[in-house]
């Protein structure tokens, strides 16, 4: 093994592929420029270990930056090597996975170094939606290289020696590291939203094996269904108590309790996982109105409302599964938007976003309504109108334009509370019952909660061959 695998940077390439497949590209490559004797300072690799491997016998492209050549900066060469990956990645129709690990750009080539990040840029912007790319952030990852990890699919962060940021946390106007660390796991993880997964650097390369093996390979990769070694038929006999939290949900409902979750700790009212019915792959979105802890007892609970952080979090979700043609079930459970000042400043424009998600995505659009779907919120989360292929929902589920007891005190505001109690029961049995709303075609059948994993099975593998066109146009603007 070279001096290169054996530093950190080869060591996480060596413990995420499958044994002795990786196979290194580049490795003499050095830097080109003489200026400030860099010439001098020339190392293999140029600060970049490149090459392809497998995971779980599926091709994958790797790169990961060596913090000990010139501390991983970004060169001319260190980028042509990331960019020659990527492109290579494309053509053969394989993930591209990289380990951030970067004091930045290379002061000493300036506007070579200026230019390299640009290429990388172009490269990923043209891979993406038609390869999944996975970034994990093990040291910094600051200025240029933070719009790295935000122009990947998935980002990962090691909790600890994990640094993600454009402006560090001591050059923001009024903050202090010590009062607010904006570069940190915690941050992008709760805050910011940059890092989907976050933990230890084993628990990374475990979870990236897991997504990888999970996902299509690429945009045209039909062949990535697994065959199912779960019940087709099983029930789930406590399907209604898992409501609240549709984590435990899902865990229930997937083949072999199979579950990769997509940022959990960001817009929390929202739940994002990959999940499989039947071996195939489906991206699963659903409210949550309370979050279980490990222990099962009760933690945080949310207020049926749908969030700005939540809105974004699902229809980022969602884009990635259209991309990739992955089947996209939905379980409602909402009654509006969040009221707060904050929340208002932001939520029309997220909405809109998601609405725009769901009705543009011509993947596979299942909506199981478990709960309340109210008002434009319940709208918005892949609707009949929006674009479903098909709704269930559970007896005793509400749809409809807001709470029965709300609109009895809008509509009739000066009556005593006998009539209000009569008007919103009428009310509830007119507008609001799921059977009102099967009448109307607006749900195609009400079923009963246990048997939710096999109607959705029936319905993934009836939409296998689904098509669809839309009025020819370059992209839309929302």
């Amino acid at each position: 093994m070279n001096s290169t695998m054996e530093s950190p940077a080869g060591a996480r390439i060596t413990s995420l592929l499958d044994p002795g497949s990786f196979v290194e590209i580049g490795a003499r490559v050095t830097a080109r420029g003489t200026d400030f004797n860099l010439s001098e300072k020339k190392q293999p690799s140029d600060g970049v270990i490149t090459g392809y491997g497998l995971i779980n016998d599926n091709l994958v492209y790797v790169y990961s930056q060596d913090y000990s050549v010139m501390n991983g900066t970004i060169g001319e060469m260190h980028a042509k090597k990331i960019v020659r990956l990527f492109e290579m990645a494309v053509k053969m129709g394989a993930p591209v996975i990289g380990f951030a690990d970067c004091a930045g750009m290379r002061l000493e080539e300036a506007t070579d170094a200026l230019n390299a990040f640009g290429m990388i840029y172009k490269a990923m912007s043209d891979a993406s939606g038609v390869v999944p790319m996975i970034t994990a952030v093990f040291g910094t990852c600051g200025g240029g290289m933070a719009l790295i990890p935000a122009l990947s699919d998935f980002t990962f962060m090691e909790t600890e020696k994990g640094k993600l940021f454009v402006n560090s946390p001591n050059a923001l106007a009024g903050n202090h590291e010590s009062k607010c660390d904006t570069s940190s796991a915690k941050f992008a993880a709760e805050s910011s939203g940059m890092a989907d997964m976050t933990g230890t650097e084993e628990d990374i390369l475990a979870e990236i094996r897991e997504l990888v093996t999970i996902l299509p390979k690429n945009n045209q990769d039909d062949m990535y269904y697994m065959e199912a070694q779960d019940d087709l038929n099983r029930l789930i006999p406590d399907a209604e108590n898992c409501k609240d939290d549709p984590a435990l949900l899902l865990q229930r409902i997937t083949d072999g309790g199979r579950y990769v979750e997509i940022r959990p700790d960001y817009g929390e009212d929202m739940v994002t996982a990959f999940i499989c019915l039947g071996g195939t792959t489906v991206g699963a979105v659903a409210n949550r109105t309370v979050r279980f802890n490990e222990d099962g007892t009760a933690g945080e609970s949310f207020d049926g409302t749908m969030s700005t952080k939540g809105a974004k979090k699902a229809a980022s979700f969602v884009k990635f599964c259209d991309a990739f043609s992955i089947p996209v079930v939905t379980f409602t459970n909402v009654e509006g938007f969040r009221a707060t000042k904050c929340s208002e400043t932001h939520i029309a424009k997220a909405a809109a976003d998601l609405a725009y998600t769901f009705t543009n995505a011509t993947a596979p659009k299942i909506n199981v309504i478990t709960g309340r779907a109210f008002g434009t919120a319940g709208l918005i989360m892949n609707s009949r109108s929006t674009g479903a292929d098909l709704v269930y929902a559970w007896t005793g589920a509400k749809v409809g334009m807001m709470d029965a007891k709300q609109a009895a005190r809008i509509m009739y505001d000066t009556a005593d509370a006998s009539v209000l109690k009569e008007k919103a029961k009428e009310y509830d049995a007119l507008q609001n019952s799921v059977e009102s709303a099967a009448a109307r075609g607006y749900v195609d059948t009400v079923i009963e909660p246990e048997e939710t994993r096999k109607y959705l099975i029936g319905a993934v593998e009836m939409l296998f061959t689904k098509r669809e066109f839309r009025p020819e146009k370059k992209h839309g603007t929302i």
